[in-house]
């Protein structure tokens, strides 16, 4: 069986850009993973603890024969690839892979909640995810789109340049 998903990605320290390309090469290079759509890369202001360097996001879609949990875990391989440490939460991270969707089901375990707990409260996940599946919807219907009404985009910019976009 093959799953539909977005995955949000993250980077703010060292070089994010590079951070987030070679994420996408680990992605691309994994047999169970198929890279379907990426979004550009957009800048966003740091969310969390202190003060910390504006991250470089990315929302892509890739479709996948691992369960959730499976999945999770190779993207923590990979994070863990890019010398992701979880100290502080919500803190800097070289990379961060988040799974924000995974086809229409809605999962709540401990260590894997979907959709992700926080996807309609953050913009910088929102504008790329409406930019590559502009009629997406929830599982609960809500639409991806409906979701920019309620949160600020004042501080997502899509970056100038593009890396292969």
């Amino acid at each position: 069986m093959t799953a539909t998903c977005y995955l949000g990605l993250g980077s703010n320290l060292g070089d994010p850009v590079a951070h987030l390309t070679s994420a996408l090469s680990a992605l691309e290079q994994h047999p169970a993973i198929r890279l379907i759509n990426r979004s550009p890369f957009y800048g966003s202001k740091a969310i969390g603890p202190g003060t910390q360097p504006d991250f470089i996001n990315a929302v892509i879609e890739v479709q996948t024969t691992l369960a959730p949990a499976p999945l999770l875990h190779a993207l923590q391989a990979i994070e863990n690839q890019h010398g992701r440490e979880r100290r502080l939460r919500w803190g800097a991270r070289t990379l961060d892979i988040d799974i924000l969707l995974y086809d229409n089901q809605t999962i709540s375990e401990p260590d894997l909640q979907i959709p992700h707990p926080r996807l309609s409260e953050r913009a910088f996940v929102l504008v790329p995810l409406q930019k590559i599946a502009p009629d997406l919807q929830l599982p609960n219907g809500t639409s991806v789109a409906s979701l920019l009404d309620y949160v600020s985009t004042d501080d997502v910019w899509m970056l100038q340049f593009q890396d292969g976009v």
